[in-house]
């Protein structure tokens, strides 16, 4: 079974999605005043259709939970993942 990891590169602005240590899938931000706005997600061409992009969702979402921050997911992708997971309703900046 693949390692997966998603961590926070600050310098790029960006999450990042890992398989085994190769970039998968990114997911660009911004912060402003306790809000982060998710502006893009991209998976790489070889690493579509496999689920990266939601899992790299899943990271982000529990990351700023546990930073205490709101979401505005900018981009279509986050947009629809956010309105599909209720449980996560509650990070959603009004």
């Amino acid at each position: 079974m693949p390692r997966v990891a998603v961590t926070k590169n600050t310098n790029e602005s960006r999450y990042e999605l890992h398989r085994d240590g190769e970039l998968c899938s990114f997911g660009d931000y911004r912060e402003r005043d306790g809000v982060v706005a998710v502006t893009h997600i991209e998976t790489l061409p070889d690493h579509r259709r496999q689920g990266n992009a939601e899992l790299l969702m899943d990271g982000i979402v529990d990351d700023l939970r546990a930073w205490g921050v709101k979401i505005r997911p900018s981009c279509p992708f986050a947009a629809t993942y956010m309105s599909e997971h209720t449980e996560h309703h509650d990070l959603v900046a009004s």
